[in-house]
This record gives C-alpha cells, sequence and structure tokens, in this order.
C-alpha cells in the first residue's frame, strides 16, 4: 500500500512538472505579456490598453475580469469566460493557451487574485510578465489583503515581475512598489502627476462614458515605452468599447419625475467612491440627493468602510441600502454620527422592487449614485435604468 501511495506521489510531481514544463513553451510563444493588478481602473485600464495595441496594428489578445469576465480577441470580439467551479486563478492557463492560437504579439491579462500568496502565484506560475501594471493601491479588501492600506500595497507588489517593467499611478505607496522592483531586477516606470495633467479635457472628450485621466495616462506611458505615439494610442482607446460597470451618467423621465442615475457600483472603496459622488453632487446641485449602497453580506469590511466613509463626503438627502448585509453598512454609519431617520431599507428586494423605492422617495428630481458593489441586485438595476434612459440623453456627458 505504501509503495502504491509513493508511486501515485511521484506520477502526479511528474505530471505537474509536465505540465509547468508545456505552459512554460506556451508563454514564450507570446513575446509581450502584461498583467494588470490593482484596486481601482484594473478592467478599464486592461481594455484601454488592448484597443491602443490593436490600432497600432499588433495583434493582441486581452482578458478581463471587470463586471463581467471577458476574453477580447485581436479583432476586438468578446466572449464570456466559462468558470463551471467558480472563479480560479488557476483559469489564466486556459487563458493563455487560448491566446496563444491566435499567434499574438501581446497578451494583456487582469489579475483575479486577493489572496497576496495567489497575485504572487498568477504571476510567478501563470503570466510570467514583460510589463506589470498596478493602477493604484487603495484601502479595499482589507480582510484579505489588509489590515492597513500599505498592506494592500504590499500585497498588490506580489505581482511585479522579475527581470520586467512595472508601470504605476500609485503615489502614496510607491516606494513599497518601487523597493518590490529593486528585489526583482525590474525597472519601476511611474506615471508622475505632471503626466496625468498632460491628459487635456480635449483628449477625454471622445471617450462616451466618465474615463479617468489617471487610467489614460497610465494607458499612454505604456504605450510609449512600446514605442506607440500618443495619437495612436488615444484613437485606439476611443473606439475600445467599455466594461459593462463603467462610470457614467443615465437621466431618466419618468411620468413626470426626472432623475439623474450615476453608475458608481464599480468604485467600492471609499476613496475612489467619495470623489464620484462629490463630483456627481458638484455636477447637479439644487435636486434631491439620494446615496444608494449596494451591500453583500460576504462583504462586511466594503460595508463598513464605506458607512464610515460617507460622514466625510457631502451629506446625502437620504441613504437608500439594497443588498445583503445593510446591517454593517448602517451601523458604522450610525455609529459615526448619521441621523437613523435618513436611512431607508431597501436589502433583499429585487431590481423592480428597488426601482419602485428609488420613484417613491425621489419626489419631482432626484441625483441618485449607485455605489457599493455592482453584484447581486446592481447589475440587474443598472440595466432596469438603461433600458428606462431618455432618449434625448447626452452620452458624452461628464460626471466629474
Amino acid at each position: 500500500m505504501l509503495v502504491l501511495l509513493s508511486a501515485c506521489l511521484i506520477f502526479l510531481l511528474v505530471l505537474g512538472l509536465w505540465e509547468a514544463h508545456a505552459h512554460r513553451r506556451v508563454l514564450n510563444t507570446i513575446p509581450v505579456r502584461i498583467h494588470v493588478n490593482g484596486t481601482r481602473g484594473k478592467s478599464s485600464v486592461t481594455r484601454l490598453l488592448s484597443g491602443a495595441l490593436r490600432e497600432a496594428g499588433l495583434v493582441t489578445c486581452a482578458k478581463t475580469t471587470g463586471t463581467l469576465a471577458r476574453f477580447i480577441t485581436p479583432a476586438g470580439r468578446e466572449y464570456p469566460i466559462y468558470r463551471p467551479a467558480g472563479a480560479n486563478v488557476g483559469e489564466q492557463v486556459r487563458i493563455v493557451r487560448t491566446a496563444a492560437g491566435y499567434k499574438p504579439d501581446v497578451l494583456v491579462i487582469e489579475c483575479m487574485a486577493l489572496q497576496p500568496s495567489y497575485q504572487w502565484m498568477s504571476e510567478k506560475m501563470f503570466v510570467r510578465a514583460t510589463h506589470g501594471i498596478i493602477t493604484n493601491a487603495r484601502p479595499d479588501h482589507l480582510d484579505v489583503m489588509g489590515p492597513e492600506p500599505e498592506d494592500v500595497a504590499l500585497a498588490l507588489s506580489g505581482m511585479v515581475p522579475r527581470g520586467g517593467k512595472l508601470f504605476t499611478c500609485e503615489r502614496e505607496h510607491a516606494g513599497i512598489m518601487q523597493m518590490a522592483c529593486d528585489d526583482r531586477g525590474s525597472k519601476f516606470v511611474p506615471t508622475t502627476e505632471a503626466d496625468v495633467a498632460a491628459v487635456t479635457p480635449e483628449e477625454l472628450a471622445p471617450f462616451p462614458y466618465q474615463e479617468h485621466a489617471e487610467n489614460v495616462a497610465l494607458v499612454l506611458t505604456v504605450c510609449a515605452d512600446l514605442n506607440i505615439s500618443r495619437e495612436t494610442a488615444l484613437r485606439g482607446m476611443y473606439t475600445s468599447p467599455p466594461d459593462v460597470g463603467v462610470l457614467k451618467e443615465y437621466q431618466i423621465n419618468y411620468f413626470g419625475r426626472r432623475l439623474f442615475f450615476v453608475n458608481a457600483f464599480a468604485a467600492n472603496d471609499p476613496v475612489s467612491t467619495g470623489r464620484i459622488w462629490e463630483g456627481a453632487v458638484a455636477k447637479r446641485p439644487g435636486v434631491m440627493r439620494i446615496a444608494l449602497f449596494n451591500c453583500r453580506d460576504d462583504r462586511p469590511d466594503r460595508s463598513f468602510g464605506l458607512g464610515e466613509a460617507c460622514l466625510d463626503w457631502t451629506v446625502a438627502d437620504l441613504y437608500l441600502l439594497i443588498g445583503s448585509g445593510t446591517h454593517a453598512f448602517s451601523r458604522a454609519a450610525m455609529k459615526h454620527g448619521l441621523d437613523s431617520e435618513k436611512i431607508h431599507y431597501a436589502d433583499g428586494k429585487n431590481a423592480s422592487q428597488i426601482f419602485e423605492t428609488m420613484l417613491s422617495v425621489c419626489g419631482a428630481s432626484a441625483l441618485i449614485v449607485g455605489m457599493g458593489n455592482i453584484g447581486g441586485p446592481g447589475l440587474e438595476l443598472l440595466q432596469m435604468v438603461k433600458n428606462r434612459c431618455a432618449p434625448e440623453q447626452d452620452p458624452t456627458a461628464a460626471i466629474l
């Protein structure tokens, strides 16, 4: 019995080594591999960068997690990623093999790992990037990558490539990423405040949604390293289809009520969410302000963090809580001084019921900003809002 067990273990070890070697050979057929990580903006940067690379004539495959996981072909067509056993970092092997079939010049692949050890594994075992990107390091998923904000930067730095280049817009914790680059013999390439300021309003105007200057500047920095001109890169970014959860405002005229619904579900850390809320409020003065938070009972730390932070923002007229586990948000918010009379609970309701609740509390005109999470009822509510969007809406209207 012991001999049989030993033989099985040896067989599994040999099989694992053979699969690792086979995967390495497949990786080596793709000259440029770009691994994208960060707290916010990973999916946007992945899509913008793949569009810029396609415009430059490079055969480019991309994989984004985003709101809905998608594989993007060199022709720009998107296909859903089949996950029979749920999301697993091991799917990166399957994505690499699929991409290799197109004989690409470049693969842009979004890091899907949260656990620090898995982030390291995703880079070391599955991607082995020539170029790494960390969009930023903000306080989110602190239960996994925390407890402190600098721990998030340390976790994200686990996917810094060895002997490659790392690009980032992060400034507060840039020293941690520089340290990781020094340790792994990689070049640290920051996108500076001056680079972000150089992205003009005229360059942002053609986007049919609200794109962040930081994301555009970061992609332009990577493209410059790959000898792609600014003009070419911008043309490609303009034509790249955005993620379903992209930041955008929708106007609804509904039986005498006028609603301005801002989709900010994808921005679920306090820093990013606060910026979007303030920008939306500044754009729509004089209307009722409704802060809609979609909570998840498996993300209590996120709900608690947003509940604490929202008291530092411009005060809303009403706080509408949907999803599950809303008590984490309300407890944190009331503990820090939020009037309980301003909280309206719609947890456990479906999208239609939530939409009716919105109408019942909004009055004649209201600004509603959806935040927290896009999962659960968030995506369904967003689709319902889109279906009721005013036909005369200006699709290029900026939020910030």
